[in-house]
């Protein structure tokens, strides 16, 4: 009987410790989760950031070649262009 009193004790230390590793493990995976969250938040302001500073290159290209510059002449022009086929459309829906 003395054999399987201390199995059986054995057994409970046994427990208790993988019930004490599960707690904090549980308390480890919530932190996590929040980081998860946490980052999810600042990919996506980093996200809309970049998108708004594509923008602003763009604008200051297009204003860099209206100010005489060459590298874009090109493509201010074909811009310039396409907002005037706009115009003309409409001008020609108003018409009718």
């Amino acid at each position: 009987m003395k054999g399987l009193s201390e199995l059986i004790d054995s057994l409970e230390v046994k427990f208790f410790k993988l019930n004490k590793k599960l707690v904090v493990l549980e308390i480890e995976n919530q932190e996590l989760k929040q980081k998860i969250v946490v980052f999810e938040k600042n990919q996506e302001q980093q996200s809309e950031e970049l998108v708004a500073l594509k923008s602003q290159i763009e604008n200051l290209r297009m204003a860099n070649s209206l100010l005489g510059s060459e590298e874009n002449k090109r493509e201010t022009k074909l811009k310039i262009n396409s907002l005037i086929r706009e115009i003309d459309y409409c001008i020609a829906q108003l018409s009718d």
